[in-house]
């Protein structure tokens, strides 16, 4: 079974807290944690984001599936990990990476713009495929991957995602979808994250069943 199936209830959503700092990090985990959110990655690039994953796996790494995104270095794996880390998000669909942390028993989706990406990298071992950046990617081509991909293979849309443009991306069969800056902001109080993940999760359900 997939490792990545059990946190898409009841939100099939990726938060992706760029620029967090280990001070927000109580607070906006669980505003978005109250809404349904249970998968959360903090991007590498963002302030000390090694302090910041092991305080979201202390915190709720039972219930959710944390760890970083941006990963751009095989090296890092190891640092999500002993971190607390059990997820690496990436931009890119370097296949070292993917192998490294497919060794490491982690979940791993990378980030891939076109079929030959996504063969790859499922090949490698990717959990889930980032299709990135979703704004410059139309719905019609996910619709032509999904001819192709395996059935079972995840799909998130991620970039430029908002609660009312998940729709034609989800009618081409996306498997969920990641937001960013439209969910969370450095600096954002905890109230506004989670009026945006309530958006986020009421847009979700107003999807059509499949």
């Amino acid at each position: 079974m997939n490792p990545l199936l059990r946190y898409l209830e009841p939100l099939p959503l990726i938060a992706v807290l760029r620029g967090i700092t280990p001070e927000e990090i109580p607070a906006i985990s669980g505003a978005l944690i109250a809404e349904g959110f249970r998968v959360l990655e903090v991007p590498l690039n963002s302030p000390r984001p090694f302090e910041s994953i092991r305080l979201l796996a202390d915190a709720c790494g039972e219930q959710c599936l944390v760890g970083a995104g941006t990963v751009l270095a095989v090296a890092d794996v190891t640092r999500v990990r002993d971190a607390g880390g059990k997820v690496v998000v990436m931009p890119h669909a370097d296949t070292a990476v993917i192998r490294e942390a497919k060794a490491q028993g982690m979940v791993c989706v990378p980030g891939v713009a076109t079929p030959t990406e996504a063969f790859a990298a499922l090949a490698a071992g990717a959990d889930g495929l980032k299709m990135f950046p979703a704004e410059g990617l139309p719905p019609g081509a996910l619709k032509a991957w999904r001819a192709v991909l395996p059935r079972e293979a995840l799909v998130f849309a991620v970039g430029g995602i908002r609660p009312d443009n998940m729709a034609p991306y989800w009618n081409a069969g996306a498997s969920g979808f990641g937001t960013g800056s439209n969910l969370y902001a450095p600096g954002a109080r905890a109230e506004n994250v989670r009026a945006a993940a309530a958006a986020y999760a009421a847009g979700f359900r107003a999807l059509p069943v499949r």
